[in-house]
C-alpha cells in the first residue's frame, strides 16, 4: 500500500511538473503577424499577461488620423487615444499590458479565457492563445458571444 502512495505521489508530481512547464513555454517576447510591434508574454499571478515592448512605427506622422483629429503631433510617441477610460488616453502603447489573465488549459493545451484589449479600436475581446510548436504562437480573439466573431493571428518567437 505504501508503494501505491509513493507511485501515485511520483505519477501527480511528473503531471505537475510537465503542466508547469508546457505553461512556462510560451513565455518570451514574441512577433506580432506584420511585424508591426513586439510582445512580452509573462506570468501574473497563475495566469499569462503581455505588453507590447516595441512597435516599428513608435511615433505619430502626418496623415495618421490621431494627428488629423488634433489629439497628438507628428513625432509624438503613440499614446492610447481609443481607449474608453479618459484618463488612459495619454499611457503610452510601448509598455501596454493588452493580454491579460490567460489561464492554461492542460487538456486542451492552449490558454484560455484571456482578455484582449485592441488600442487601435478600444474594445476589449476575449482570446485564446495556443502554441504550435517552439517558435510559432495562433492567437485567436473574438466577441464573448461567439467564438467566430473575431480574428487569428500567427506570431513567431522573437
Amino acid at each position: 500500500m505504501k508503494k501505491l502512495v509513493n507511485l501515485l505521489a511520483v505519477l501527480f508530481f511528473l503531471l505537475f511538473v510537465g503542466s508547469v512547464s508546457a505553461n512556462d513555454k510560451i513565455l518570451g517576447t514574441w512577433i506580432t503577424e506584420g511585424g508591426k510591434s513586439n510582445v512580452e508574454l509573462y506570468k501574473c499571478g497563475g495566469n499569462v499577461c503581455g505588453k507590447i515592448v516595441w512597435l516599428k512605427e513608435p511615433n505619430y506622422k502626418e496623415g495618421d488620423d490621431q494627428v488629423k483629429k488634433g489629439q497628438v503631433k507628428a513625432g509624438d510617441p503613440k499614446v492610447d487615444t481609443e481607449n474608453p477610460d479618459a484618463s488612459k488616453k495619454k499611457n503610452p502603447i510601448v509598455g501596454l499590458e493588452f493580454l491579460k489573465n490567460f489561464k492554461y488549459d492542460a487538456g486542451d493545451e492552449e490558454f484560455v479565457n484571456g482578455e484582449i484589449y485592441d488600442p487601435e479600436s478600444g474594445k476589449l475581446y476575449v482570446g485564446e492563445l495556443k502554441l504550435v510548436n517552439d517558435n510559432t504562437l495562433k492567437l485567436n480573439g473574438h466577441l464573448k458571444i461567439s467564438r467566430f466573431l473575431g480574428k487569428k493571428q500567427t506570431w513567431k518567437r522573437k
